[in-house]
């Protein structure tokens, strides 16, 4: 399938169908009679098929509902937060939202930072808060409340309503592709992690921020950003590729307001609990600081194959083990350079590919590269790659392998934890294999997006869009004149080599 000309793009909205673009989704098809007919009546609307109510972006939106709804079912035994006897590890329901509950204090009416360190970023901590503190009223009042179960339920439904918001905005954003979103809502990773923890607060404020940038509102979409940011710190990842397209299409000011809009917001909703809470509110980056190597992590795996070899005594250590022995600095240091020289290596790449890269792929890319390396790597933190992978390369087969390998290592994670609990349930081997598995199809993922970048004919959101419709001022932008210059004079060098080349 060839890219649409400029008069198709402009023209009435054409939607995409996965049973005909995507030979994954094709042959998946065969099984209830094939594609959709290229004649069918509706084909080609954007929101369904002969005016019924059950539109493209409704059905994607029930289905969300329907795994939230799954998901608050799969967590429902420890929904009371009477754990006995390992359930929260055997029941597969273990979440933060529930642990945190009596370990900040809110059970006591402990305000977040005034009365208690609280190991997240602030607006996480104010969002516990708000939650929390009413429930722990009213369980003061009401002494038969069971508090545990509110805190939860209520934390559940703004949760969920923050993820199918998340997926509201994927639909707007795509059109033409809404069935797209459907990978989201259908994520086995969104079903088994949604309120693990409150991850799906940063989400839902960094896509209405992408939205923002979209209408090409660079203030509101720094303000939003700058929000997510201060939830969980990867939203702010976002700008870095924001502010290298600006530089290859010479459009700096929109981003640069962005940015500035986005660490003012930063600070501001900081300012009112580092100032008098300093060091509760300095808890989070003392905690990122001394955190040892985690479950499942790059270096995990590298300290378990050191194992093989190395005892881990002084003089007989291999290189990660000796790393885990020395988090600070010299672990943090790495991690950091490392993850430095790939956001350079996607820099690079935005610069000069072939054809400007969308934003949504240099955003995965970006990501991406910092969960592989971090030394911390939670079990819901997969919930930050899923919006991205699917405005990045809306392609089911990887995508599917990648959820996979995210469900064998969310099983096997949990085994671990008996393990650890002193009921062991495998060899550690087993876990190691499903956290390698996970790391090597996001690896692959990131391959993936890298050749949809350096052969843009391959990727599949241009098919169906001429340029990003993720780009907001960058959609369409051409190259700035610099990098004009720059591949005039290449073609040309090239052109005197080929001249003087012996015939």
């Amino acid at each position: 399938m060839s890219v649409q000309s400029a008069e198709d793009i402009d023209g009435p909205e054409r939607v995409d169908h996965p049973a005909q673009s995507d030979p994954f989704v094709r042959g998946l098809s065969e099984a209830i009679g094939g594609p959709i007919g290229e004649h069918a009546v509706g084909r080609d609307r954007p929101d369904g098929w002969g005016g019924r109510f059950w539109t493209a972006a409704r059905i994607v939106l029930a289905l969300t509902c329907l795994t939230l709804a799954l998901h608050w079912v799969q967590k429902s035994p420890c929904r009371d937060g009477a754990w006995a006897d390992h359930i929260q590890y055997t029941k597969f329901c273990y979440t933060d939202v529930l642990a945190l509950y009596y370990a900040e204090g809110l059970n006591e009416g402990k305000v977040p930072y005034r009365d208690h360190p609280v190991e997240y970023p602030v607006v996480t901590g104010y969002f516990m808060g708000a939650l929390g503190l009413p429930v722990h009223a009213l369980g003061e009042s009401r002494p038969e409340l069971n508090q545990a179960l509110w805190f939860y339920d209520l934390n559940a439904l703004v949760l969920g309503a923050l993820g199918v918001a998340t997926v509201g905005v994927i639909l707007a954003l795509r059109r033409r592709r809404p069935w797209d979103a459907a990978m989201f809502a259908l994520s086995p990773a969104l079903f088994v992690t949604a309120t693990v923890n409150w991850d799906l607060l940063a989400i839902g404020f960094a896509a209405f921020g992408l939205y923002a940038w979209v209408k090409k509102r660079p203030a509101a979409a720094g303000i939003l950003l700058g929000i997510a940011g201060a939830a969980k710190m990867w939203p702010l990842f976002i700008l870095g590729p924001l502010l290298v397209l600006g530089l290859r299409t010479a459009r700096l000011r929109p981003i640069l307001t962005t940015i500035g809009t986005a660490i003012a917001t930063v600070v501001l909703v900081n300012l009112p609990v580092a100032i008098p809470y300093r060091e509760n509110w300095d808890r989070f980056f003392e905690l990122n600081t001394e955190r040892p190597i985690d479950w499942g992590t790059f270096w995990y795996v590298g300290r378990y194959l050191d194992g093989k070899w190395n005892s881990g005594n002084a003089g007989d250590q291999g290189p990660f083990q000796w790393l885990s022995n020395h988090v600070d600095p010299q672990l943090n240091y790495l991690t950091y350079g490392i993850f430095g020289l790939c956001c350079l290596g996607v820099a690079a790449l935005a610069l000069f590919a072939p054809r400007k890269p969308r934003v949504a792929q240099l955003a995965f890319l970006v990501v991406a590269a910092f969960l592989i390396f971090s030394k911390v790597w939670s079990q819901q933190f997969v919930l930050w790659l899923l919006p991205l992978v699917v405005l990045a390369r809306p392609r089911w087969g990887a995508f599917l392998a990648w959820q996979i390998a995210e469900v064998l290592y969310f099983v096997s994670f949990y085994g671990e934890l008996l393990g650890a609990s002193g009921k062991q349930v495998f060899p550690e081997g087993v876990f190691v294999l499903a956290a390698s598995l996970r790391l090597i199809t996001v690896g692959v993922l990131c391959g993936l997006i890298v050749r949809d970048i350096l052969k843009p004919e391959q990727d599949h959101v241009r098919r169906t869009y001429e340029d990003d419709p993720d780009g907001g001022v960058f959609d369409g932008a051409p190259d700035a004149p610099w990098l004009v210059r720059r591949r005039e004079r290449r073609d040309r060098r090239e052109e005197e080599e080929e001249a003087l080349a012996p015939a």
